[in-house]
């Protein structure tokens, strides 16, 4: 399945450890398609006949995250428009292990979805945060919780700029000691 999640997998990762993946696939960390086979065979050895794959959008190989950009670029167009990252890896995974793979992109449907109890009250406390700034006359912020307290952000110093994961992300550690590949 394709997540949101170009430049950074955040959404990836917390989504594959939700949803139960057995391999996730991010941006920040160069994926080896063979030891992505590798994981795939050992669940089909061990019993299962599925594997899910969490990959977010701007997943690369080794070879492809060397690549300059201007490379990358022409290597994209080459390969047509349906080669996206999910698109590249199931085939490949299917070719170098004869198994049948199944590509799920849900796109922007990602973005909506019943809010659970837990988005309805933390949106309530943004939206209370927000009119009172507004009140105050400030602009130009955002809102965002930290530590478990409703905190602003100004624009200028988040806008235009990546998250990505730390190779020290407590939730990567969490994955692997979970026994999920990182490819």
């Amino acid at each position: 399945i394709e997540i949101m999640g170009n430049k950074a997998g955040w959404l990836t990762l917390y989504a594959g450890i939700a949803g139960g993946a057995d391999i996730i696939l991010l941006p920040e960390l160069p994926y080896d398609i063979d030891r992505v086979c590798a994981a795939v065979e050992r669940r089909a050895k061990n019993g299962s006949n599925f594997s899910i794959i969490a990959v977010a959008e701007g997943a690369l190989n080794a070879e492809e995250a060397r690549m300059k950009r201007k490379e990358w670029t022409a290597k994209r167009a080459e390969a047509g428009f349906g080669a996206t990252a999910t698109n590249r890896i199931a085939t490949a995974i299917q070719k170098k292990t004869g198994f049948e793979t199944r590509v799920c992109i849900p796109g922007h449907m990602q973005r909506g979805g019943t809010p659970c109890a837990y988005d309805r009250v933390l949106s309530t406390q943004f939206g209370s945060h927000a009119a009172k700034l507004v009140e105050a006359g400030r602009y130009g912020v955002t809102v965002a919780m930290v530590n478990g307290r409703v905190v602003e952000n100004r624009l200028e110093d988040i806008a235009g700029k990546s998250r990505n994961i730390p190779e020290s992300c407590d939730l990567l550690t969490v994955a692997r000691r979970m026994g999920i590949s990182l490819g």
